[in-house]
């Protein structure tokens, strides 16, 4: 079932990407104000939104961990955290190419930009304490700051209606408004990163489960190893 499903999923990620990079580059209409340099919406925002589900997603799984110390939940939060700053870090890239042409700086520590810089480097914690850590207790501590983490999601969504920041005011919703045509081609290119971030996670979720048998067989034959020589 993985291997028919697995390819099909690939083939439409690649229609959705390239289609959806045809219209954020071509098919969508320039904007007035920004010009073309606007058309890197299309990506920061979907990127961000794709960001944002995998990190509720790793929370969840985290929490699912804590209270039935369930391996695939564990796994499941690993996968999503590393999809996850790929994403984040996408936004953090593109955030600037955009905002120094229209706002004439590269950075500025403006809320919704410094707390997306901190939910970054919260997750990069996250992942360098899975990487490198040795304890047995290392699942529990990650899962516990990914909570941690996960309540700084919510206020960079908000911090526009909270604060107020140079960061552009939300087109949807809000009160905010966006041509129609603009948020197809919006929607196609979230769905076409939807499915791109999907693929990964099958793959890297599979790789996981693969690699701790290996470790658990290995661990296994070396502690067998001892009697069997004597």
């Amino acid at each position: 079932m993985i291997r028919r499903v697995f390819p099909i999923l690939g083939v439409l990620t690649a229609v959705l990407l390239s289609y959806g990079l045809y219209e954020a580059l071509i098919g969508a209409p320039t904007e007035q104000s920004m010009g073309d340099v606007q058309r890197i919406f299309y990506y920061h925002v979907s990127s961000a939104w794709t960001a944002f589900l995998l990190f509720t997603i790793n929370f969840v799984a985290s929490v699912v961990y804590l209270i039935r110390r369930s391996v695939k939940a564990d796994i499941l939060a690993l996968v999503t955290a590393e999809v996850g700053v790929v994403f984040c870090t996408v936004v953090l890239v593109t955030g600037p190419l955009w905002a120094r042409p229209v706002w004439g700086i590269w950075w500025t520590w403006d809320v919704r930009l410094t707390s997306t810089l901190v939910l970054w480097l919260i997750y990069i914690s996250y992942l360098m304490l899975r990487r490198f850590s040795t304890s047995s207790q290392t699942p529990v501590l990650a899962a516990a700051l990914a909570i941690f983490g996960a309540l700084d999601v919510p206020l960079v969504y908000f911090s526009i209606w909270i604060f107020r920041t140079q960061h552009p005011q939300p087109v949807i919703g809000g009160g905010g408004s966006i041509d129609s045509r603009m948020l197809q081609v919006l929607l196609i290119n979230w769905v076409a990163f939807l499915c791109f971030a999907a693929l990964i996670c099958w793959s890297r979720y599979r790789l996981e489960i693969l690699q701790r048998e290996v470790e658990e067989t290995q661990a296994l034959e070396a502690l067998l190893e001892p009697r069997s020589s004597r």
